[in-house]
């Protein structure tokens, strides 16, 4: 079963913590993000296995916008 986890809100990306490949416990922090002079810990929702990675250290995105897939 595979898992997107989206950015919850506009901003930039200021760590990714994870690369393709690694695995990840359920509540790991996979990418920080900065919106609204906050930073913000995406987290993952379940433990898995990181299939894909969209993004960088640097990039602006949007509310919705795919991070990181995880398969179960």
């Amino acid at each position: 079963i595979a898992c997107s986890v989206a950015a919850p809100m506009s901003g930039k990306i200021v760590k990714v913590d994870v690369t393709k490949g690694a695995v990840v416990e359920a509540h790991q922090v996979l990418v920080v993000m900065e919106a609204m002079k906050m930073e913000h810990s995406i987290a993952a929702p379940h433990a898995g296995s990181v299939v894909e990675v969209t993004v960088a250290q640097g990039d602006a995105v949007a509310a919705g916008d795919v991070l990181v897939r995880i398969e179960q």
